[in-house]
């Protein structure tokens, strides 16, 4: 049981620069945690020059207006209205939201400042806030980890939970990295939202990503998830299990093999822009079949996902690819890891063998090891708050 905390907490976030749900849960998720357990909670985007990504034009733009909408109507949905702002710097400084002098007042008076995804720019104003507090949830770019711009952070905390052990090669960049799990919002995700029993297993995501790839030791590890996915493109048809993909795949060698071997594909914008359609289309789903970017896994990063954690908060097994998480977190029943397409294909057979049991085990888990108000609290009390 946690206590009930006082105290001012600013979270920063990339929410409007990429405003899909994913990126929203993953927001609200720290949002509304931080709030139950009884901060005064607000949230501060400083964009910089980066242009931002509006899924109405499937492209970056200059103009962040659409993009701001979106953000303001999630967060007023969910009790934050008048408790945001926007900066953003092309060509000159905009603000959306909060009148600036508030916002550089309100992290200045903040008990705590999160810098969550190391979204924020390294500005002054908040350089000096009282405990700023680094929430790495893709344990990939070394040259971020090891540059100036984190050193100022009072604590670090990463999703990557195998980080500084023996058989992790992930560099620490010399920083004393906190081990935490991606947070879910159990009371947003009850079960019983969507069928009983499911048909088909499910996964959102880009197939490939660019961009984040690192070297250590001479050797290329990639922040993309579709040279282990190119593995698994043939277990639909192995298993006889309905699967689908929403995703940004709709054509080329991939996308033949991913149809031949079984797989519907599906866009992932049109579902991707509204919180509720995201959580339906995973409550409504047999459970998430998906593989990790190549990163986590050679590493041994023990990484696990902020979207599976939504799909076991439902009561919807998970199956996925080993980083390592398994050293942390019980696998078996509702959440089952491979490392290799046969495994993958025994794992599908053990949930549609037993899919009660598969389904009651993937909330429990949640409870027990995704609970926000547990993981927020206990990044509150490091954190002194």
């Amino acid at each position: 049981m946690v206590r009930k905390r006082t105290g001012k907490i600013v979270v920063m976030h990339l929410a409007a620069r990429y405003p899909l749900a994913g990126v929203m849960w993953q927001l609200l998720h720290h949002l509304i945690g931080f709030r139950q357990l009884g901060f005064d909670v607000y949230y501060i985007e400083d964009n910089g020059g980066v242009w931002v990504y509006d899924p109405s034009l499937s492209n970056t733009t200059d103009d962040p207006r659409h993009n701001v909408k979106l953000l303001a109507d999630a967060l007023e949905t969910y009790g934050f209205k008048d408790r945001w702002a926007f900066i953003f710097d092309y060509p000159r400084q905009h603000y959306y939201g909060m009148e600036p002098r508030q916002a550089l007042e309100l992290i200045a008076d903040a008990d705590a400042v999160i810098n969550l995804c190391a979204a924020m720019r390294p500005r002054d104003e908040i350089l000096r806030s009282r405990c700023l507090i680094y929430l790495e949830t893709d344990p990939s770019d070394t040259a971020v980890r090891e540059s100036e711009f984190v050193a100022p952070h009072k604590l670090h905390f990463t999703y990557g939970y195998n980080i500084g052990a023996p058989d992790c090669i992930l560099p620490t960049g010399n920083i004393n990295w906190r081990r935490t799990r991606p947070p879910v919002l159990l009371d947003q995700w009850l079960p019983g939202t969507g069928p009983a029993e499911p048909a088909t297993f499910t996964t959102v995501g880009t197939w490939q990503n660019k961009g984040h790839d690192i070297q250590i030791a001479g050797e290329t590890y990639y922040w993309s998830k579709h040279l282990n996915f190119r593995q698994l493109l043939e277990i639909p048809r192995r298993t006889g299990q309905p699967m689908e993909m929403a995703t940004d795949l709709n054509s080329g060698p991939d996308y033949q093999r991913a149809i031949a071997g079984g797989f519907k594909i599906v866009p992932a914008v049109p579902m991707s822009v509204n919180l509720d359609s995201y959580r339906q289309y995973i409550a409504s789903s047999r459970g998430e079949f998906t593989a990790a970017k190549d990163l986590y896994v050679r590493t041994r990063s023990g990484w696990f996902s902020d979207r599976s954690v939504c799909y076991l908060a439902a009561g919807r097994p998970v199956i996925t690819q080993r980083t390592v998480f398994e050293k942390f977190i019980p696998t078996g029943a509702g959440l089952l890891g491979f490392d290799d397409a046969d495994e993958a294909v025994e794992a599908v057979h053990a949930v549609n063998a037993d899919y009660t049991r598969h389904a009651k085990a993937a909330r429990e888990i949640a409870c027990e090891y995704f609970d926000a108000l547990k993981l927020l609290d206990e990044i509150a009390q490091s954190a002194g708050l």
